[in-house]
């Protein structure tokens, strides 16, 4: 049975994780990832693309259409389908993501470690600062992993995010935080790949010089995906729907994506 962890970084974009990732276009040269562009929903905000990331359905369909609006999904995401095929889910996300797929509104003191097998995240532990250091994140996540075994993990750091808001993405702060994430991939990628993972690295949204994000420039709406394991491909394309990414990893983990998902077939998967 084929396992996958999708890691969200957010708010980088394309060009910074092109220039500055350099451990994931380190894969690329070696031929052990694939390297895509691919163009966010709009708007380019956060909990919109959290949805439309998980769910395959796009802001006016599933009606998470700004930051603002706190409530559970109506969709089915791609927790609760591998949930309902009887796979393990987890995430180490922001507590946008427990409102979204858990419960809503986030209780700070009660919802911050979760582990209840009614749920559609399963096991999970959600942040709630942007602060929270992205290094910790990746840990939390790998507890998660090690000690429940999720078939579906989601890894969703804030750091490159908030530093893009406070300094700009034309910034050495900006960039640099886009380094020091890669470098934290470096140290749990390596092992994912050796236990057989896929493996899908990309972002909700990017950022502008403005310091934010939300509209249609290509700083703020282009963001890039790596993909790793023995399912994807070489495939000569130059942009991907973000739409495409709920159904591949439904295909990934052998169950079936739902009917609002795209029915096509990502060009990179076997």
């Amino acid at each position: 049975m084929n396992k996958l962890i999708l890691v969200v970084l957010d708010g980088l974009n394309y060009e910074t994780g092109k220039s500055r990732m350099g451990f994931m276009n380190h894969l690329v040269e070696m031929k052990k990832a694939q390297f895509y562009k691919v163009v966010s929903a709009l708007p380019s905000m956060s909990r919109p693309l959290y949805e439309t990331i998980l769910t395959g359905t796009n802001p006016i369909e599933h009606g998470i259409t700004n930051n603002n609006i706190n409530r559970r999904s109506k969709e089915e995401s791609i927790f609760s389908i591998a949930k309902k095929a009887g796979l393990k889910t987890g995430a180490a996300a922001y507590h946008w993501v427990s409102e979204l797929y858990n419960k809503s509104p986030f209780d700070y003191i009660e919802d911050r470690i979760q582990n209840d097998p009614t749920k559609n995240i399963q096991n999970g532990m959600f942040y709630f600062d942007d602060a929270y250091p992205d290094s910790h994140l990746f840990l939390d996540a790998e507890y998660i992993r090690k000690t429940y075994d999720p078939s579906f993990l989601l890894i969703h750091p804030m750091n490159i995010d908030l530093a893009g808001h406070l300094y700009s993405s034309d910034s050495k702060e900006y960039r640099k935080k886009a380094i020091e994430v890669d470098t934290v991939l470096a140290n749990h990628i390596p092992i994912w790949m050796r236990e057989g993972y896929h493996i899908i690295v990309t972002a909700d949204h990017g950022m502008n010089k403005d310091y934010t994000h939300g509209g249609i420039e290509d700083d703020e709406r282009h963001v890039p995906m790596w993909t790793i394991g023995e399912q994807f491909i070489d495939a000569d394309c130059s942009e991907v729907n973000q739409l495409i990414i709920a159904p591949t990893i439904c295909r990934i983990l052998g169950v079936a994506p739902s009917e609002k998902m795209l029915k096509e077939k990502f060009i990179g998967l076997k």
